[in-house]
């Protein structure tokens, strides 16, 4: 059988099937449930790759995928066509291409360091020209365009989806994903724009939070003054759980699954339910203790508030200011768009009651992982690929820089007050309005809602599904003799740090890159990063003992 392989790289993760080249059947799915490089989200994969090296960054990401090319059982005699999609900077890694022109929006800052913007059209360029695939001796590597260096093949996917390029109805779609990518179709134009909403709707950075996995619970109801939860089974369906307490965790009435955590559209369900009947009031949480008390000793805190408000603040940002740059009113949205795994998962008239979801958008559709399903299309036809490619070209010049922007600035600063300061909805409309920003009204009470697909990756394959807790990467620090790392290493917040064999072992995807850099405080010299080293890809039997 000719195999191919498609993947897509996402920020929170990488998700992978192996598809016969003959039938273009799926015939298994692979994912990591956490993106290889250290960090949980955009910058921080950023960060790492300026300051500690492009080829180290690459090598991550490819061993990455060597991983998930051996657990899809694909032997590199096998392997014809290996697709990817993803943003710019995942893409960009991907292919060992400098990234010094998407870290800096400036021109003035571009000029003075003589940053050269990279080409980022489409492309098909043989295994061997990408340093760490040299194996795959048959294969054809395809990679789909960039709308624009800031923001890419998985912007475009979404675009493409979404059937707005067939509509000449007002609608904005949205990848509700670490980097939150967003476009808007109004009078005939897209504008496009990338929020940097960071990690809390993956489930991240939230204190009992995990990514979309089985028994994470994914929707939460208030019966009465109690908080029924649903959890996600091994099929990634929400099956009904425990009822609890939410003021001490008392379990009322015990359901059939169990729970580990609370995935981003959990968290998404329980901001929206708690502020609805009261034990949120925002940025407070109404019980003794400022916790919110779920099954199985999962907990809600307020810093948990704060994450997701930043999050769900950038969205909504994001949406005002691309409305602001095409001069009409949120008002004016009639249809929204949602993908990615938490736009699947996530309850749509929950998310548009927090704002998530423009108020006055009458029809939601959820449409899946639609970067996933782009890279099987271009992996399957050329055509396709050359399609992509047009419409790219076509929309270039409707990028909205959010990190320049004044408008951006101006809404995110609301958002920031009303999330985490006290600042109620009206006091927030009227500043818009003092800021001559669209207009918010309040939420439509009955949307229609067409759910698309089941789940963000529709068809699995017959060879079956598996989740990697590890991908597989280390890098590691060479202390030979160090009769303090042992010790050291515990106060590592992330578990990320092991010593053995004369060396401090770093597992990268646990790793919380630049947003932590505490072991550079904890442990003792000649311990930098700087003298790290990225070692071979760990597969089979370690890899297999981690999975789900």
């Amino acid at each position: 059988m000719k195999t191919g392989v498609a993947i897509d790289l996402g920020t929170s993760g990488f998700r992978s099937q192996k598809v016969d080249l003959d039938t273009g059947e799926i015939k298994r799915t692979v994912v990591t449930m956490r993106n290889p490089l250290p960090g949980a989200n955009v910058m921080d994969h950023m960060d790492f790759a300026i300051n500690y090296g492009l080829g180290n960054a690459h090598k991550l990401v490819i061993n990455a995928i060597l991983v998930l090319i051996d657990r899809l059982g694909v032997v590199p005699e096998d392997l014809y066509r290996l697709s990817v999609c993803g943003n710019p900077i995942q893409l960009s890694l991907f292919q060992g291409i400098p990234i010094d022109d998407l870290a800096y929006a400036g021109e003035r800052k571009r000029e003075k360091l003589n940053i050269q913007e990279q080409n980022r059209e489409s492309k098909q360029m043989k295994s061997s020209d990408i340093a760490g695939l040299e194996k795959f001796s048959n294969c054809t590597v395809i990679i789909p365009p960039a709308i624009k260096h800031e923001i890419g093949a998985d912007a475009l996917a979404l675009i493409v989806n979404s059937g707005m390029l067939e509509s000449d109805e007002i609608a904005i779609a949205t990848d509700f994903g670490t980097n939150a990518e967003m476009a808007l179709k109004a009078g005939g134009v897209i504008y496009t724009g990338s929020a940097a909403a960071g990690p809390a709707l993956e489930g991240q950075e939230i204190k009992d939070g995990v990514l979309a996995s089985p028994h994470a619970i994914s929707d939460v109801e208030f019966e009465g003054d109690n908080i029924r939860c649903y959890v996600l089974d091994k099929e990634m369906k929400r099956t009904k759980a425990d009822l609890v307490d939410p003021r001490t965790g008392a379990v009322l009435e015990q359901g059939d699954i169990r729970a580990k955590g609370i995935t981003g559209t959990g968290v998404i369900a329980l901001m929206e339910e708690g502020i609805r009947n009261g034990i949120i009031k925002l940025p407070k949480i109404q019980t003794d203790d400022g916790i919110i008390h779920l099954q199985d000793g999962v907990e809600f805190t307020e810093n948990d508030i704060k994450e997701a408000g930043n999050a769900i603040g950038a969205l909504r940002a994001g949406h005002i200011t691309l409305c602001n740059a095409a001069g009409i009113q949120m008002a004016d949205i009639k249809i929204s768009h949602m993908s990615g795994a938490a736009g699947t998962y996530m309850d749509a008239k929950k998310a548009q009651q927090i704002g998530m979801n423009p108020y006055n958008a009458a029809l939601l559709t959820q449409i899946g992982n639609t970067s996933l399903k782009t890279a099987r299309e271009i992996l399957l036809s050329d055509d396709r690929l050359k399609e992509l490619q047009e419409i790219a070209t076509k929309i270039v010049g409707t990028h909205v820089m959010f990190a320049t922007d004044d408008a951006f600035k101006e809404a995110y600063i609301l958002e920031l007050a009303y999330w985490g300061e006290g600042m109620d909805f009206k006091m927030y409309k009227k500043f818009l309005k003092k800021k001559e920003l669209p207009q918010l009204d309040d939420p439509i009470e009955n949307p229609t809602v067409e759910k698309l697909v089941e789940r963000d990756i529709p068809v699995f394959g017959d060879e079956g599904y598996e989740m990697i807790k590890q991908t597989g990467t280390f890098m590691s620090v060479a202390m030979p003799g160090c009769s303090e790392c042992a010790e050291k290493i515990r106060e590592c917040p992330t578990h990320a740090m092991s010593y053995r064999d004369d060396a401090v072992k770093i597992r990268s995807d646990l790793c919380d890159g630049s947003n932590c850099k505490k072991c550079l405080r904890f442990m003792p010299k000649p311990y930098s990063w700087e003298n790290l080293v990225v070692e071979e890809p760990v597969s089979g039997s370690t890899v297999e003992a981690e999975t789900e």
